[in-house]
């Protein structure tokens, strides 16, 4: 298998951006929604986010204007004159600047807190691109990150229970909004209408405290010690929640 560098993988996602956009467009297919190409948009993006995070140049500034670009191009409500002068915008810029040869290991998007995988049989498209920062951000070593991110993913999943069972009415509070997600574990746990397993009963609070930590802790910092010890514990939990959610 030929190698390709970072900077070449991403002029390659920009091309199948660029025409992904065009071609729904044509289908009058919304980015926005629920189907095909608004999916595969999430992925080329995610993919292009690994990329840009692979990119070594000696100026950071330089490499930030190009990830600004690229929101434009993966971006759902691009309009498709801005898309395509982003798209060659960047592809100049990534043809002409001199990028390190430095090859850096790929990150493996199931080689983290949980399997993407599994994410994607849940037809929720920000499950996906949530679980890929997360995962992301581990293989990298950016640890605090990954357990936020964990955090956010925990509490999509929860939301989504309650709303599959249509008692969104416990996680709420009085002007509608959703509560914090100590609230949400407490309500998930004292709720009759499933029986969350015993290991799920343990892993909850376990999630909830390091991510928290990671999220508000102002002196703690999270080591790859700490995000191993949960792994287990985020895969017990997330995917009972999704069963739960009937997304699985």
């Amino acid at each position: 298998m030929t190698y390709r560098t970072p900077a070449e993988q991403l002029q390659t996602l920009i091309r199948d951006g660029v025409e992904l956009a065009r071609t729904a467009r044509r289908n009058k297919k919304s980015l926005a929604g629920d189907n095909f190409y608004a999916n595969r948009l999430v992925e080329l993006h995610a993919d292009a986010t690994n990329a840009f995070r692979q990119l070594t140049n000696p100026s950071v500034a330089d490499t930030l204007p190009l990830a600004e670009l690229a929101e434009i191009v993966f971006g759902i409500g691009t309009q498709p004159k801005d898309r395509a002068a982003a798209a060659r915008e960047l592809l100049f810029a990534l043809k002409t600047m001199t990028w390190s040869n430095e090859r850096k290991p790929a990150i493996d998007e199931e080689e983290g807190l949980f399997p993407v995988m599994i994410l994607s049989q849940a037809s929720r498209r920000y499950l996906v691109s949530v679980g890929r920062q997360m995962n992301g951000c581990f293989s990298v070593g950016w640890h605090d990150a990954s357990l936020v991110m964990m955090r956010r993913l925990l509490e999509i999943c929860l939301i989504e229970a309650f709303e599959a069972r249509g008692i969104t009415a416990k996680i709420t509070d009085a002007n509608g909004n959703y509560l914090q997600l100590s609230d949400l574990i407490r309500a998930t746990l004292s709720e009759p209408i499933w029986n969350l397993s015993r290991n799920a009963k343990t892993s909850l609070p376990r999630l909830r405290s390091l991510g928290h930590m990671s999220a508000h802790g102002r002196h703690f910092n999270a080591r790859k010690s700490d995000v191993e010890d949960i792994r287990k514990d985020c895969r017990i939990i997330i995917e009972e929640v999704l069963h739960h959610a009937k997304l699985l």
